[in-house]
């Protein structure tokens, strides 16, 4: 005996909201992963930042060793 269509509709919904569901929770978890690897190199660019800005020399002269302008 064949299933009333209802049941037949239902059975579909549920279906398709277990897929819903499963896809939404494996985009979340991909949200989460991108989020922590976000994090990490926002840590990784700050330390790198802050080496450089140790690291590399000023490309302003300080007032010591400027010299003075050809006409003085």
């Amino acid at each position: 005996m064949q299933q009333p269509e209802w049941e037949q509709r239902l059975e579909a919904l549920e279906s398709k909201l277990a897929f819903q569901e499963l896809t939404i929770d494996q985009l979340n978890n991909t949200v989460v992963q991108h989020e922590l690897e976000m994090s990490r190199m926002r840590e990784q660019m700050r330390l790198l930042l802050e080496k450089v800005k140790s690291t590399a020399p000023s490309m302003i002269a300080s007032q010591s060793e400027e010299t003075p302008p050809p006409h003085y």
